[in-house]
């Protein structure tokens, strides 16, 4: 990685390369990083444990606090931004994307409609038990929650109006509602039958029944010692 190849003379030969980064702002040294966490943030609170990626987030957007919009599927809420029924502070709750639920598909359809929302000036984030890639982009997303809804985790007792907060600077993901409130409630649940059929999904219902955590790596196997 330190030497480079150029063609003379018909010959490959190699000469030493940079030793330094052309540009600060693509290339930085560990002594001068872009970001001192790396650019992602683990988040924990009374929702359970998630996974946010900071590193293109501003600052300002770093910590939300706005009442919950429930969703079930990334679908319905791209049909209410659609219907102008998100043009407000809030935070978006798409749940039933976890790994058992169905397969935990990749949910980057997002991020455009929450950036617009960003744009015209409402403090946005959202909150889910499925996955995205680096899709997030700008948009504070806790992701990969568990543990998910169709496991009983917290999640699945929000409700619209809830009021969620979201610090990605300190590490957590907090639902503001009583504890002896969310005793009371009993937790959604979603029709996923849908999840079963067609496109070849039949052959995943086993994998999907056994599967484990978002945060122990969805998969169907284990170790011994594993925790």
């Amino acid at each position: 990685y330190v030497k480079e190849a150029f063609l003379q003379d018909g010959q490959v030969i190699w000469k030493d390369g940079a030793v330094a980064s052309h540009d600060q702002n693509i290339l930085r040294s560990v002594s001068a990083p872009f970001s001192t966490d790396g650019g992602m943030k683990l988040l924990s609170g009374n929702l359970g444990r998630a996974v946010i990626k900071t590193s293109a987030v501003k600052e300002k957007h770093r910590k939300v606090m706005a009442p919950a919009v429930v969703f079930a599927s990334q679908d319905d809420m791209l049909a209410a931004y659609g219907r102008g029924e998100l043009d407000k502070d809030f935070v978006a709750v798409v749940r039933f994307q976890g790994p058992k639920a169905n397969g935990m598909p990749e949910l980057h359809k997002l991020t455009p409609s929450l950036g617009v929302l960003q744009d015209r000036g409402f403090q946005v984030a959202l909150i889910t038990d499925g996955r995205m890639s680096g899709a997030s982009g700008k948009v504070p997303s806790a992701i990969h929650l568990t543990p998910e809804a169709l496991e009983g985790g917290p999640i699945g007792l929000i409700r619209d109006g809830d009021v969620i907060e979201l610090d990605a600077m300190s590490g957590t993901l907090t639902l503001h509602v009583a504890a002896d409130e969310l005793k009371k409630r009993i937790p959604a649940t979603a029709d996923l039958a849908a999840n079963d059929i067609g496109m070849g999904r039949e052959l995943f219902g086993a994998f999907r029944a056994v599967v484990g955590s978002a945060e122990t790596g969805a998969s169907i196997f284990s170790w011994e010692g594993a925790a």
